[in-house]
């Protein structure tokens, strides 16, 4: 469904700039029909503005996009600002990327509250998408590439455990994580020769575990190996 104004201003671009802040959005995200065009007037008189219909499409990622802008407003974090990105992620999927200092407390303890508002994120975009029967999309949220940095902290991990793993044949047990940060982890270590991993748990609960896959599939090294303990592996 379309959003719409009437709008006046001295030129065309005064008034597609007054229509688009009256709807609350960015002046690039709307489209206009000019209805007047501005006229000069002589001596001041007889001038008349410039007239637009000012319309926006309802679309999915400025919803959620919306949605950040709002929250990062009602929370006084006035130097932080959320964006699209220019590109699409892939299939159609958007990412919003927040920048500013004092959006770092929009993280959380290994990136669980940007989770948490991610997954609002997705919520608000697919509402519209539920009602009208259009597709899906997939919405990712990033703060100050706190993504990126922290998949180059898990490969760390991965690797430093799995070294631990075969080194003293023991299966190591990781602290819960996100399906996000457990796919990182599988994939990081599905070509590391002399483990494998699996997922164990539930819930938020759901953990990864680094195995000694020479252990597990020689049958004498299993008998003869020290008994298999499972430790808890975190972050430093």
């Amino acid at each position: 469904m379309n959003k719409e104004v009437i709008a006046t201003g001295r030129t065309i671009e005064a008034a597609v700039n007054n229509g688009a802040n009256e709807l609350g959005v960015p002046v690039g995200n709307v489209e206009y029909e000019v209805l007047e065009q501005p006229k000069k007037g002589f001596l001041g008189f007889g001038e008349v503005d410039a007239k637009v219909r000012v319309y926006c499409i309802e679309r999915a990622d400025l919803t959620a996009l919306n949605l950040v802008n709002t929250l990062l407003s009602n929370l006084g974090l006035e130097d932080a600002q959320a964006e699209l990105c220019a590109d699409n992620i892939s299939n159609g999927d958007r990412m919003i990327n927040i920048t500013g200092e004092s959006a770092g407390i929009l993280i959380g303890h290994h990136g669980e509250t940007l989770e948490a508002l991610q997954y609002l994120c997705n919520l608000a975009a697919n509402r519209k998408c539920d009602a009208d029967g259009t597709e899906h999309i997939k919405m990712t949220l990033d703060i100050e590439n706190y993504r990126e940095r922290r998949e180059a902290t898990l490969r760390r991990l991965a690797r430093g455990v799995a070294q631990k793993v075969v080194k003293y044949r023991k299966n190591i047990t990781l602290e819960p994580m996100s399906p996000y940060e457990r796919r990182i982890i599988h994939s990081e270590l599905q070509n590391f020769k002399g483990v494998t991993t699996n997922s164990i748990g539930s819930d938020n609960n759901r953990r990864v575990v680094v195995i000694y896959e020479n252990r597990r599939n020689n049958n004498q090294r299993r008998n003869n190996a020290p008994k298999a303990e499972a430790v808890q592996a975190t972050e430093e």
